[in-house]
């Protein structure tokens, strides 16, 4: 028998796989040029009140907004039981800032974050339990030095110039409708009924599981309560450096009352409304409203604008390296 060599077969064009993660490592840049874009005159005007103010209050300023970072991983790790690698979700909360900066209402953060646990090994309920837990805490925090320094200090702000007049019976219908349009969906819908209940399941036991470890209990409550407290310490050392003439704790209440009312407000980073309602605050604590906006301004290119290139840059990386 003479064995026949047959033709190969032709070889037809793989097809071109679709480099997403290339993609993914370029778009938050790409984010960050469009936003910038979009602010530019805001970018303009705070750079130059920067450079009329006092630099040692500047540089405390941004001291203080790395250490939101630090607080922000003490009580990201504090939600779950395992352990977390530490750099790694160091680098992970500086990429989330600018992450949360370019996507509505935390969303940002939460999807960077909630990757990132998942890719450790956690479960992806347990994940997002380990949110909603991390963002109660912090809202909790933020609320109650928010009651505590009002307490302490009722004249801080002329409460009467925060919200226009007539707007506080709008407010409460439209609260009072989100209820009950979510009540209604929970009663007639049962699978989103039977969802939500197995996500409060999970998170109830989560929870329970962070509080039975002291170092778990107290790397999430310290750092839910650090992470407003050093927001608002930034803000008071920007406002030494331009000359606010305001009481430093009272520039404090007029922060977290600002964030406090722009919490639910849907826009990036709260770019534009979180601007406005710090203004606002820091005018009905006493400040004047030329020196009001420059503080604002200055402040917001210290924590926003000049972390968010870096912040990019990581999370870029952070999906390339599959880190997220």
């Amino acid at each position: 028998m003479t064995a026949v060599q047959l033709p190969a077969p032709p070889k037809g064009r793989r097809p071109r796989r679709v480099p997403v993660r290339q993609i993914l490592c370029l778009l938050p840049l790409v984010l960050v040029a469009v936003v910038a874009v979009q602010h530019r005159a805001v970018l303009a005007e705070g750079f130059a009140h920067l450079g009329t103010a006092e630099w040692p209050w500047l540089l405390a300023a941004a001291g203080a907004t790395c250490l939101t970072w630090v607080a922000a991983a003490c009580s990201r790790q504090g939600a779950v039981v395992e352990r977390l690698p530490s750099a790694r979700l160091l680098a992970t909360q500086f990429a989330a800032g600018a992450a949360n900066h370019l996507l509505p209402t935390g969303l940002g953060a939460s999807a960077v974050n909630l990757r990132f646990m998942t890719v450790c090994g956690l479960p992806l309920a347990r994940s997002s339990a380990a949110i909603a837990l991390y963002l109660l805490a912090e809202s909790i925090g933020r609320v109650a030095l928010l009651a505590a320094l009002l307490l302490a200090f009722p004249d801080a702000l002329r409460l009467s110039s925060l919200l226009p007049e007539g707007a506080v019976g709008p407010l409460l219908l439209g609260v009072a409708a989100v209820l009950f349009v979510t009540a209604g969906v929970l009663a007639l819908i049962r699978r989103v009924r039977t969802t939500v209940l197995s996500f409060l399941r999970t998170a109830l036991g989560e929870a329970r599981s962070v509080h039975t470890r002291a170092s778990r209990a107290l790397a999430l409550w310290g750092g839910a309560f650090a992470f407003p407290a050093l927001q608002a310490a930034g803000l008071v050392a920007v406002g030494e450096a331009l000359g606010l003439d305001v009481p430093p704790l009272h520039m404090a209440v007029a922060y977290l009352a600002a964030t406090v009312a722009v919490a639910l407000i849907p826009t990036p980073g709260g770019l534009g409304s979180v601007e406005a309602a710090l203004i606002v605050a820091l005018v009905a604590a006493g400040g004047s409203a030329a020196v009001a906006t420059a503080v604002v301004l200055a402040y917001r290119i210290i924590t926003v604008w000049l972390p968010i290139l870096p912040g990019a840059l990581t999370l870029g990386a952070l999906v390339r390296w599959k880190v997220i």
